[in-house]
């Protein structure tokens, strides 16, 4: 069996973790499999390389930015592939660059274009474990590129699909995917399988197992992936294509994400074209925009329209929407920050009926009042009062009884 292994900051953050990750690793290899391991940087060392650039000025050049950041995995990769070689396994070293991982030209954030791991393919047929520095390729001109948040699980899934992996495992501090943060939830469940559908909307909503950018690739190019912990034998959970048995249940999950603020233009002119233009000067300003409602005009005359954007962005969100009612005769622009948004996400609701109105159920009878809904096939998210979080989260996951084995 061909596996690619990615282990994250904290499980190869002290060298005793990776001495770990290296026995972990000869294990699977006197098992008979042929392993690739992808690494993060070591935790705590890309906010340390930031913070290094901040004390030389204030607004650091991109490209310089990526070189140094892209060390953080390669000193990853060195040690971990020495810490294999010195328990008498044949072990090498790549950094994204010759593992042929190419990007576009956006530094900071490209995205992967193709990964041909010719070498790669090279050195598993000799019997080495192949060690691939996480989290940056290079573009067509052969300048070194970072892929941003998540960019070492990316890393795996593309090298997973380049060489035939029949499965990518993604190593972190947890031990699966669980039907909610166990943080928040005593009785979360670990889930043993959840679809690509249903993974992508609990990243995407505020699940940090995994990011959707990784699950997105796995799910177009069909990569099985396996959530585990570093620190235990435990089994993790399975990430694959949707099955008849995961239909049956109708919610698998409640997410949550407090990084949210709501902006609001008040008494928009109700014409054609104007939703258009100001979620146009948002775009432009890089802004990502989440949820969207706009009121209906009793008048005819004018609109209210909120939408929701991460906390980070607010500020630049707001000015924008300011400029815009001045420009278009809207009344004026708000913004509200203590929000959160909480979301259930399972492919059984698209057979399964009633399931939003148990949700809406469950938060009105515990005074949750909701400020806004946005509904897919397969999710329901709510926008609430911040402080009702936990709350919220609780009653859902109840609500819905995940914390029991879904009935053969």
């Amino acid at each position: 069996m061909l596996i690619v292994q990615k282990y994250g900051g904290t499980s190869v953050g002290t060298i005793e973790r990776i001495k770990s990750v290296a026995e972990r690793i000869k294990r699977n290899v006197d098992e008979g499999h042929s392993v690739v391991v992808v690494v993060s940087a070591m935790s705590g060392q890309t906010d340390g390389f930031i913070a290094l650039a901040a004390e030389v000025t204030d607004t650091p050049d991109d490209r310089e930015m990526d070189l140094m950041l892209s060390s953080g995995e390669r000193v990853s990769a060195a040690l971990t592939a020495m810490a294999i070689q010195s328990l008498g396994v044949k072990a090498r070293s790549f950094t994204g660059r010759q593992v042929g991982i190419v990007t576009n030209m956006a530094h900071t954030r490209a995205r992967i274009e193709s990964v041909s791991a010719d070498d790669l393919k090279t050195f598993l047929d000799e019997g080495y474990v192949a060690v691939v520095a996480g989290f940056q390729g290079v573009n067509e001109d052969m300048e070194v590129t970072t892929l941003g948040r998540g960019g070492s699980d990316l890393t795996a899934v593309a090298v997973a699909h380049a060489v035939g992996a029949d499965v990518c495992e993604i190593y972190t501090d947890v031990d699966g995917v669980y039907t909610t943060d166990p943080n928040m939830v005593a009785s979360a469940r670990k889930l043993d399988k959840i679809c690509y559908d249903e993974m992508l909307e609990l990243a995407s909503l505020g699940a940090k197992v995994l990011y959707s950018r990784s699950v997105e690739v796995a799910k177009n190019y069909n990569v099985p992936l396996v959530v585990r912990s570093s620190f235990n034998d435990n089994p993790g959970t399975l990430v694959v294509k949707e099955d008849d048995e995961m239909e049956k249940v109708a919610v698998s999950g409640v997410a949550y994400d407090r990084n949210q603020s709501k902006v609001t233009i008040h008494g928009v002119p109700d014409k054609p074209g104007l939703a258009a233009m100001l979620f146009q000067q948002v775009a432009e300003d890089n802004i990502n925009v989440d949820m969207i409602v706009q009121n209906v005009s009793p008048d005819g005359k004018a609109t209210d329209i909120s939408f929701t954007v991460p906390n980070l962005e607010s500020a630049r969100a707001l000015k924008v929407s300011e400029g815009f009612a001045s420009e278009h005769g809207a009344r004026d622009a708000t913004l509200v920050e203590d929000i959160a948004k909480v979301s259930i996400v399972g492919v059984g609701m698209k057979s399964h009926s009633g399931v939003a109105a148990a949700m809406f159920k469950a938060l009105a009878e515990n005074k949750i009042n909701i400020i806004m809904i946005s509904t897919s096939e397969i999710k329901v998210s709510c926008v609430i009062d911040v402080k009702y979080t936990e709350l919220a989260v609780r009653v859902l996951h109840d609500a819905f009884e995940l914390e029991k084995e879904p009935s053969a």
